[in-house]
């Protein structure tokens, strides 16, 4: 899981991006919105997070502009400001969800799983009949329950693949979610995809030949 975090007071964001990041995730912090839309990928994170009182422009701004480009991409508003006119505007805004400071990082971490769960009934993914994902984990587990020893780029272009299924993702979408702007080319992703086969018995990633990656789920 990829998180985009927009937050002024760096002792909180710094909290916010150490907790995600020892679960496995891959956190991008920013102070201000003028850092976040230099962010050439901000189509590709999961969940973004962010604060309303910011100087410049602040949460609400930056929300508007987010859609006025097309970035659905779900938002937590995380706020001291608790009237309920404020929670009201972030809601027409469209946000999908709003959390008051001081909060449990647990809590955060529940609400972000239970956007990226919507619309599936289980946390855990059935892959092919064979294994199971559990995205929140982002653990690969077999039929006799035995867990497969991922790479976080492997977790991470598992998670991608699961969040499309049963659609196409095409070769320039996995590159720039699982390596961001590290600079590689097609036969670096040929390379990964090969070495996460190999460490599987019964193969769930289908190569759609000049187009990409898919994989069938059944959840």
């Amino acid at each position: 899981m990829k998180l985009l975090i927009l937050e002024d007071d760096r002792f909180i964001r710094d909290e916010i991006e150490t907790y995600f990041k020892i679960k496995g995730h891959e956190v991008s912090g920013y102070e201000n919105a003028d850092e976040l839309f230099d962010d050439m990928n901000l189509e590709n994170y999961d969940i973004l997070l962010l604060d309303i009182n910011l100087p410049g422009f602040n949460g609400f701004d930056t929300l508007k502009e987010l859609r006025k480009f097309n970035i659905n991409t779900p938002v937590i508003f995380i706020t001291s400001m608790s009237e309920i006119d404020y929670v009201k505007e972030a809601y027409s805004l469209g946000c999908n969800d709003y959390i008051r400071k001081p909060f449990y990082f647990e809590e955060l971490e529940l609400r972000i799983n239970k956007l990226l769960l919507k619309n599936s009934s289980s946390n855990i993914i059935v892959l092919n009949n064979t294994y199971k994902f559990d995205i929140t984990k982002l653990e690969l587990i077999d039929n006799e329950d035995n867990e497969i020893e991922l790479s976080k780029n492997e977790k991470n272009l598992i998670f991608l693949l699961i969040k499309n299924a049963p659609h196409i993702v095409s070769y320039d979408t996995i590159i720039e979610y699982v390596w961001q702007a590290k600079p590689i080319n097609s036969n670096t992703l040929r390379t990964q995809i090969k070495k996460l086969r190999a460490k599987l018995k019964h193969n769930f990633i289908i190569n759609i030949r000049g187009s990409g990656y898919k994989i069938e789920k059944y959840d």
